[in-house]
């Protein structure tokens, strides 16, 4: 729901930084490579220590090298199935960082083992919702479903969460609390996403699998979404 219409908003605005990187010679991938290292770093040097308020501000100036890099794809005509398949991978391995930070912090010092468990069901839940759009697509179906909480909620939801806990370290009392339940909303939303996905890939299945041609719809056995231009998956 917010990519539809978040990111378009944030592509006008940064569109004017994309061109200034694209004049300065850097190019849409290594804009990826540095967001996604960035994610990454902010997320388990801070987060399993507790430092979730500048855990956050880190993680978020980095996120945004996620539109960044499409827009720059974009202005310069050099859209590709390498930049969509590059974009969309490191995107699981930076959604994978900030639930494994969060998993880290309640493994250790957080101390509460269920929701360890919570956090650690969001980053494979997140990775599956993806997989099941990622997977009907590269067996030729549309996959055409707007989930309850896909990539850009799953973010905003735990990391405006995760950025107000921290403030509990500045002395805002009760503030703590607001990561977990985040944590259980994102938890149960990838749940419904995820049951939204499979049962619309079942029916776009069924009626492929019933047209005039009576067979199954074309596809490779294995493989991802055949897009073209840099961006990523919900």
């Amino acid at each position: 729901m917010l990519n539809k219409y978040a990111r378009a908003f944030f592509t006008r605005v940064l569109t004017p930084f994309a061109a200034f990187l694209l004049r300065r010679g850097v190019s849409p991938d290594a804009v990826t490579l540095v967001g996604t290292a960035g994610v990454v770093a902010g997320a388990l040097v801070f987060f399993p220590r507790g430092e979730f308020f500048w855990g956050t501000i880190v993680i978020t100036l980095f996120v945004f090298s996620d539109l960044v890099d499409g827009n720059m794809a974009r202005q310069a005509g050099v859209s590709s199935r390498w930049g969509a398949f590059l974009d969309s991978t490191l995107d699981r391995v930076a959604d994978s960082a900030i639930f494994g930070g969060f998993a880290l912090w309640y493994a250790g010092k957080g101390d509460d083992n269920v929701l360890c468990a919570v956090a650690i069901f969001c980053l494979a839940s997140g990775q599956v919702v993806s997989y099941t759009k990622a997977r009907g697509e590269s067996i030729g179906l549309p996959v055409a479903v707007n989930g309850l909480v896909e990539r850009a909620e799953r973010l905003v939801i735990s990391l405006v969460a995760a950025g107000l806990a921290g403030l509990h370290a500045f002395g805002v009392p009760g503030v703590e609390v607001l990561l977990p339940i985040a944590l259980w909303v994102v938890a149960a939303g990838s749940v419904v996403t995820l049951a939204q996905r499979v049962v619309t890939v079942r029916r776009e299945a069924a009626e492929a699998d019933a047209g005039p041609s009576g067979g199954s719809p074309q596809g490779p056995p294995h493989g991802s979404t055949q897009g073209t231009s840099q961006g990523s998956e919900a």
